[in-house]
């Protein structure tokens, strides 16, 4: 059935969101598939963790905690700060989008890597500021220096992505200190650390380092990723309380709700929490494995510090995922430029070095043969 024809005038809408496309998941992985686009912690929820939320769904009639305090609460006896100095949102997206929307708008703009997590860009479009994007180096890393240089007197924030979705790489420790060295004291920066707990490398950033350092410094984590509550939408931010009260503003109330607050504290129940981490060892484990059999095939795939690799497969990009849909791995491609690939289940593994090893670059500049 196809819809009818509008009959009136057009509604007026701000011409940069028309243009602007909505986000799209992935296509479903077929029934002997994998789906490995979304960077989803391929393993069950813990039966503790989904108690928890059985039990907040009989509950359901009521409201939850505007706020989750008691989240925030315990969040905070871990980073030691004070509640207020937490802000849980439905997930760190969420948390980006309230604060871009406090810091910037119309005439401001917001500096961060490119390519980089594919929310920013719609992100800063709707806050009615204007991206100022700096190239990824060669090694798909940060630019710090160049992003420092693009601060401007319009810059109102600027985001730092470590590990940096989707190529993986981190932010090291002393570049960050760096960094921050050259930022004005008055813009706000935002250090988005999704995939932290994947980290292995000793010598990355690592915001909990860093709290009550920098007054215009938030740190994102969230429980989507490792603790595995993709579902369940809910992700944390730690800064100044000016800074958050204000992201507190713009943010749509009542929008974590009680299930995703007792999974958050079901999850960091030390028994839990230890069991959770060591799937977060296996994946790390398993993504390493992985990285080096695609680089011993050929493939130039950067350090990779997340749960997925990056392809960097540049204009073959539809081409190579589309090979890799064929077998039943459904992965995330982002033409021109590469696919990335989520550490998924370990039986994807041999399909996934199958298919690319019948794809192996001609030149290490990602171009299938």
């Amino acid at each position: 059935m196809t819809a009818p024809e509008p009959t009136g005038p057009s509604v007026r809408l701000r011409p940069e969101i028309a243009a602007l496309p909505p986000y799209r998941q992935g296509r479903p992985a077929p029934a002997d598939g994998f789906k490995l686009s979304s960077n989803e912690n391929p393993f069950p929820p813990l039966a503790g963790v989904a108690d928890a939320v059985a039990a907040a769904a009989q509950q359901i009639n009521r409201y939850p905690d505007a706020t989750a305090l008691v989240l925030r609460e315990k969040l905070a006896e871990r980073y030691g700060v004070t509640a207020d100095e937490v802000i849980v949102g439905a997930g760190s997206v969420a948390l980006l989008a309230a604060f871009i929307a406090a810091a910037a708008g119309a005439g401001d703009e917001v500096v961060y890597s490119w390519r980089s997590f594919e929310a920013y860009p719609g992100l800063v479009t709707v806050s009615g500021a204007t991206s100022v994007t700096v190239p990824n180096r060669a090694d798909h890393g940060h630019d710090l220096d160049r992003m420092a240089e693009a601060i401007a007197d319009r810059t109102r924030v600027v985001i730092v992505c470590s590990p940096n979705n989707p190529t993986g790489t981190i932010v090291m420790a002393s570049e960050f200190e760096a960094f921050m060295a050259r930022v004005p004291a008055d813009r706000l920066v935002l250090l988005d650390e999704a995939y932290i707990e994947f980290v292995r490398d000793a010598a990355s950033v690592d915001g909990r380092t860093l709290i009550g350092r920098y007054p215009n410094l938030v740190i994102l984590r969230t429980f989507s990723k490792a603790y595995g509550l993709a579902g369940l939408r809910v992700g944390y931010a730690i800064g100044q309380v000016p800074v958050l009260d204000a992201a507190r503003s713009t943010t749509i109330p009542l929008s974590v709700t009680a299930a995703s607050t007792a999974a958050g504290l079901a999850s960091l129940e030390p028994a839990a929490e230890a069991e959770l981490l060591e799937r977060v060892a296996t994946i790390a484990a398993r993504r390493d494995g992985l990285r080096a059999a695609l680089i011993e095939q050929g493939w130039p795939i950067p350090v990779a510090q997340g749960n997925f690799v990056w392809l960097p497969t540049g204009e073959q990009t539809s081409v190579v995922a589309e090979r890799l849909f064929d077998a039943g791995l459904v992965t995330r491609a982002f033409p021109p430029d590469g696919i990335r690939v989520s550490v998924g289940e370990e039986e994807s593994v041999e399909t996934l070095l199958r298919i690319l090893g019948e794809l192996v670059p001609a030149s290490q500049e990602g171009r299938p043969a």
